[in-house]
């Protein structure tokens, strides 16, 4: 188990994030997902003990994880910006993580770069980039890990390659009850592998639920009557997001299904359908800044 606790991370006057805290438990996979530059390799870096907080603290497995080999063991953090050794091939890389990670497999290493049809004779910069990921995501599992780190493990891989790479982590997290973090920008990227999702915005969590809550806290009406119908006329709901397109208005709502509808069909309209928010439109609703104005831009 992984937990923040009201973490903050300063540089210098700026703020990258500020009062977060979230669990991942043993066999989860949490997405963390958030704009870029909103503060997710911060936390990632600080989650894996190579920044110290600047306040709260991050627990691994009882104990705190800054300056702290012995739990940096059982950690292994796959960065969005890798790094190799000059010339370093493959084989090379594994001999160095290999005197780091006592629970290191050397046939893990070869298995997984059977899988992904990498040459471990060959040197890493020949590599494409999302060749290099594969071949770092080989030497996070053969670490053999109990908490996995991964930012935007996802990046530069094409469909096939993506889709191996969740069957691996799953299946690693289902055989050993490793706690994962997976990071990105890209909802589309996580909706598959995570069952545990946090929204990072503003420097804070804005949202931390189970995927399956998620997907059943907010319902979208979409709302014909035969009469003009404005915002102030749905009095006693929560609305969430207001939309209007002549006479037919578009809303989302946040649980309380039942009440909802009763109060929308005691409106008496011509129509009412409703359907649950897919993850991507939950993350735009909580994360959009504001409603610019495209047409300015070309002005």
């Amino acid at each position: 188990m992984v937990e923040i606790k009201n973490v903050t991370k300063r540089f210098g006057d700026f703020t990258a994030i500020e009062d977060l805290s979230f669990t991942v438990s043993d066999s989860s996979v949490y997405g963390l997902v958030g704009y870029n530059g909103a503060g997710k390799t911060t936390l990632l870096k600080t989650v894996a003990g190579v920044y110290r907080p600047d306040g709260g603290e991050v627990i691994a497995f009882g104990e705190s994880t800054y300056d702290n080999p012995k739990i940096k063991q059982r950690m292994f953090y796959v960065p969005d910006e890798l790094y190799f050794f000059p010339r370093a091939t493959m084989e090379k890389m594994a001999s160095f993580y290999k005197m780091f990670f006592p629970a290191f497999s050397t046939k893990v290493f070869r298995n997984m770069a059977e899988a992904f049809a990498l040459k471990t004779d060959s040197r890493l910069t020949s590599f494409s980039k999302g060749m290099q990921r594969q071949a770092e995501m080989c030497f996070a599992m053969a670490a053999r890990p109990d908490a996995l780190l991964l930012d935007e493990i996802f990046d530069g891989l094409d469909p096939a390659k993506r889709s191996m790479t969740e069957k691996i982590v799953l299946e690693y997290m289902s055989q050993s009850g490793c706690s994962v973090i997976v990071s990105s920008h890209n909802l589309h990227d996580l909706a598959g592998i995570c069952d545990h999702l946090g929204l990072i915005n503003g420097k804070r969590i804005v949202l931390d639920c189970s995927v399956d809550e998620m997907s059943a806290s907010r319902r979208k009406y979409r709302v014909i009557f035969d009469r003009d119908v404005g915002r102030e006329d749905f009095g006693g709901i929560k609305i969430r997001r207001f939309e209007k397109d002549g006479k037919i208005i578009t809303l989302t709502v946040d649980k309380n299904q039942e009440e909802t509808e009763e109060k929308i069909m005691a409106m008496k309209p011509l129509l009412v359908e409703n359907f649950a928010l897919t993850l991507e439109e939950i993350f735009l609703e909580e994360m959009e800044e504001s409603d610019y104005d495209i047409s300015k831009i070309f002005a």
